[in-house]
């Protein structure tokens, strides 16, 4: 995302990465491509502090939706929109959450796994 934004002006794109080999090998591909972008080696509950109000919240292959929603919790309430990838059983998982959470919801259809969808998420609050 921080190459597709790379010519947009004023975009800033923060990529929280627990790894530290995973975030050494980000900063050091997306520095050599001239990208605009903030890598933090923090698990995400560490990065509240450090990642100004964001725009959009995402994550692939993170965690369940209902633990999504309580890590992205902290900028999804203030205003953010969640954009989470899931698959062909997101439907449980929007189910169990809609226990402990309210929020808007839009469907969009993946283009890269039949079945599957993006969540867009927004308007974010507890039960």
């Amino acid at each position: 995302m921080a190459i597709l934004l790379a010519e947009r002006p004023g975009t800033r794109v923060d990529l929280v990465e627990s790894n530290k080999k995973k975030a050494a090998f980000l900063k050091t591909v997306l520095g050599g491509l001239g990208v605009q972008v903030f890598v933090w080696n923090e698990r995400i509950e560490a990065a509240v502090g450090l990642v100004p109000k964001p725009e959009i919240v995402t994550a692939r292959a993170l965690a369940s939706l209902g633990d999504l929603l309580k890590l992205a919790e902290p900028w999804l309430a203030k205003g953010a929109r969640g954009l989470f990838h899931k698959g062909r059983d997101y439907r449980a998982e929007v189910k169990e959450s809609l226990n402990h959470w309210r929020f808007d919801l839009v469907e969009h259809p993946s283009v890269t796994e039949s079945g599957a969808v993006i969540l867009e998420i927004s308007r974010l609050s507890r039960r």
